[in-house]
């Protein structure tokens, strides 16, 4: 039995579970000093001063940080220039100095002995502000670029067409809200002016990287601890002002500072995701063949463009088309600026979005062909004889090409399951007495295993016991144990002995980070490699050892043994203290230690896929929408750990259903928040969100790395909205579309109440 393929408990649980886990705010410094943010409390102004004299003189503040003080005019760099657009004039400032863009953006930081007091005196820092006009929308923000991707002829796809069907859809702004809000414990060393840095849990390696550049110190003087973490999606660990902020505050006072965000800081502070607005067109032949799209879209990318720059709306369109076969496409998107809180990544960014607008035109084109919903899509699906296939566009620095797949053999098998958990039965007798509910229906395509690379370093200790340092980084998907499982096939030891330790910076100072589904694909294949080559100087060693062939041997259990022969064996601890320094079986000028460190590279990005289906009641009194049952079916090549892959999905519902039903932040025409407390950002519960049925598939494997593994991150979010709204409108009995997400009772209602005047 291999450890890959098996549902293996996490590594994580038994520390996590007994309370044993190291967050953010569990560690504490002697001497650590405490900050607060000072944030803007007006949606754009001129900023006239900034009066720090009362806090400066309160109780156990030691210093007060204004733009001012800073030498120049730092700006967040972005982590991935797309489409070769220059972002440099909208960047974000760690501190306002002249103007303010939105409610929330930090202007001052208070330091102080500890965190009440830096509270209490932050609120003291007098801002005088003069107010400017604000731009609420996509239509009278700035326009921070622009671009089109596509291929084909569109024109003469849409003058041939017997059918052209036509969308508006707004997608509402709405992020990830992590049980844990951000932390970050910055500790210097006065003797050499070292940094230690814990809480960039997730790209750590880049992080240090604008860290040191924005300090104008080297690198190697900055080490990133990742921590554990109460979730990030995307969210967490990305480079915003305060990573800066603190670690500039503990170099220049020579003490540990320490700033652990609130709630109500996170709602305004942390990247927003998802508003866009969609013009969406499909031209389709009599038969009901999709011959060409098209797509307008308004990004409202917030107050700046911050690290993420412009990949979400960048993924937007060249993700638009799907798992379907188009044969022209033409997406133009405008990434517009406003005075929000600025936007980036939440799981499946932009796919969310460019989902749920093509599967609704879909459900419209099939009411107005008057054909089944399923049959359209099957129709226009890819087959696998088609694969790979290549779109002549580019996303994220790589080319479009989809990779192995069977798009409609997943949709049937798909339908078939929700038959036989009884879907559409409930849907017929819950008609039948009268209830309003409906069924959606929505295919997705993702994308994972971005690189261009990623590091993992594999070694043995003398004990027997195997070590992996990769750098990707533990945000509650269960890296350590998928990584575990990897190094245990390849080495051929349990899985049990291996220990992962992700995202230390000075133990992998290579790693890329977790993020965009990469961590299984990319990590793994780095890890993978790193395995076998160890497995490689293992048996080469022993053969010294055993005084036999290279060929005569085998590795397994932790132990190289020769075939044939049992009792002539060595173990693997023996072999690595056989490696040590000053061992009669190494070579002269041979490296000590069994140990490998790898690099794996990909040109290409994976595309799992999937589909979802959703049935809904709708209470026509309140305009509420019960999810009944939910289902998706996933693709995902190989799966490492089933029953983890399984958690993935099950919990990007849960995030889809609030970003469907009820998620969104909104602002009133000043500017301001009206989401700032639980009370208003409306996150689903226990008793919103079905118990979900899943059916995962390992039919495609993927060709681009050894595992054949596809990324298990965000296809449970992908095609939620989309599911979610081709339910209600559904349920609805809508000719058109239900045109906006969120749909909340206000707005349902508001349908039922048009549907019946």
């Amino acid at each position: 039995m291999t450890a890959i393929g098996q549902s293996l408990p996490r590594k994580e649980d038994p520390r996590l579970l007994r309370g044993a886990g190291r967050f953010g705010d569990d560690l504490q410094r002697p001497g650590q000093l405490h900050a607060r943010i000072v944030r803007a409390p007006q949606a754009h102004g001129v900023l006239r001063s900034v009066d720090v004299s009362m806090a400066v003189a309160a109780p156990g503040v030691v210093r007060v940080l204004t733009a001012a003080d800073l030498p120049d005019d730092p700006r967040i760099p972005v982590r991935l220039t797309v489409q070769g657009i220059e972002l440099t004039e909208h960047l974000q400032p760690v501190l306002a100095r002249e103007t303010v863009r939105y409610v929330g953006e930090p202007v001052a930081v208070v330091l102080a002995e500890d965190p009440y007091l830096a509270e209490d005196a932050a609120e003291l820092v007098a801002l005088d502000i003069d107010q400017l006009p604000v731009a609420m929308d996509a239509d009278a923000g700035t326009v921070a670029a622009e671009f089109e991707l596509g291929f084909g002829d569109t024109d003469a796809a849409f003058a041939e067409a017997e059918h052209v069907v036509e969308l508006d859809f707004d997608v509402g702004r709405h992020s990830a809200v992590p049980l844990e809000p951000r932390t970050l414990l910055v500790e210097p060393d006065r003797a050499t002016g070292a940094l230690e840095v814990f809480g960039m849990t997730k790209v750590p390696v880049f992080n240090r990287g604008v860290l040191a550049s924005m300090l104008d110190i080297d690198e190697a003087r900055i080490r990133v601890h990742a921590m554990d973490a109460g979730g990030g999606f995307g969210v967490r660990g990305e480079f915003y002002p305060e990573d800066f902020l603190v670690a500039w505050l503990a170099l220049h006072t020579g003490r540990p500072v320490k700033w652990t965000e609130d709630r109500a800081e996170h709602l305004v502070a942390v990247n927003h995701s998802r508003q866009q607005q969609h013009r969406i067109s499909a031209a389709f032949a009599a038969d009901g063949r999709l011959l060409g799209l098209r797509a307008d879209v308004a990004h409202d990318n917030g107050a700046y463009c911050r690290t993420h720059g412009i990949i979400v709306p960048e993924l937007t369109l060249a993700m638009l088309p799907g798992p379907y076969r188009v044969p022209a496409y033409r997406g133009r998107i405008a990434v517009v600026l406003t005075n929000k809180t600025p936007c980036g990544t939440y799981r499946a960014p932009g796919r969310f979005e460019g989902t749920v607008v093509r599967e609704q035109l879909l459900d419209m084109a099939a009411d107005q062909l008057g054909v089944d919903p399923v049959q359209l899509r099957r129709r226009n699906l890819l087959e696998p004889a088609e694969l790979p296939h290549t779109r002549p566009m580019s996303t994220l620095g790589t080319d479009v090409v989809l990779d192995a797949a069977d798009y409609p053999g997943l949709l049937d098998a798909a339908v078939a399951e929700a038959k036989r958990l009884g879907y559409y039965a409930q849907v017929e007798q819950s008609r039948a007495a009268g209830k309003r509910v409906g069924l959606g229906v929505a295919m997705f395509l993702e994308k994972s295993g971005l690189g261009p690379q990623e590091t993992a370093d594999v070694s043995v200790g003398t004990s027997g016991a195997v070590r992996v340092h990769s750098g990707g980084t533990s945000l509650g998907q269960g890296i350590e144990t998928v990584l575990g499982q990897i190094t245990a096939d390849g080495l051929g030891v349990s899985a049990a002995d291996v220990t992962v330790i992700n995202g230390d910076t000075a133990l992998q100072p290579f790693g890329a980070g977790s993020w965009a589904s990469r961590s299984t694909v990319v990590g793994g294949g780095a890890v993978h490699e790193a395995a076998l080559a160890v497995r490689e100087r293992a048996i080469e060693v022993a053969a010294r050892i055993l005084e036999v062939a290279v060929a005569d041997l085998t590795l397994h259990d932790g132990v190289v043994e020769v075939r044939g022969a049992p009792g002539q064996r060595v173990s693997l601890a023996e072999v690595a203290r056989a490696c040590q320094p000053g061992s009669a079986w190494l070579y002269a000028g041979e490296p000590a230690g069994l140990a490998a460190r790898r690099r794996f590279e990909v040109a290409h990005m994976t595309y799992p896929y999937g589909a979802h289906l959703a049935v809904v009641e709708l209470d026509e009194q309140t305009g509420g929408v019960r999810v009944l049952r939910y289902l998706v079916a996933y693709e995902v090549g190989r799966a490492i750990n089933p029953e983890l892959v399984r958690g993935q999905l099950i919990g990007g519902v849960a995030q889809g259903v609030g970003g469907a039903l009820s998620e969104e932040f909104g602002y009133d025409e000043s500017g301001q928040p009206q989401a700032v407390t639980f009370m208003d950002y409306l996150m689903p519960t226990a008793a919103e969100i079905p118990e979900v049925d899943v059916l995962v598939t390992e039919n495609a494997p993927s060709a681009d790395n050894p595992l054949g593994a596809k990324g298990a991150g965000e296809g449970g979010l992908t095609a939620a909205g989309a599911a979610l709204a081709n339910a209600v409108r559904n349920a609805l009995g809508e000719a058109g579309s239900v045109a906006r997400l969120p749909m909340t009772p206000a707005r349902v209602r508001a349908m039922l109440a048009g549907e019946a005047g």
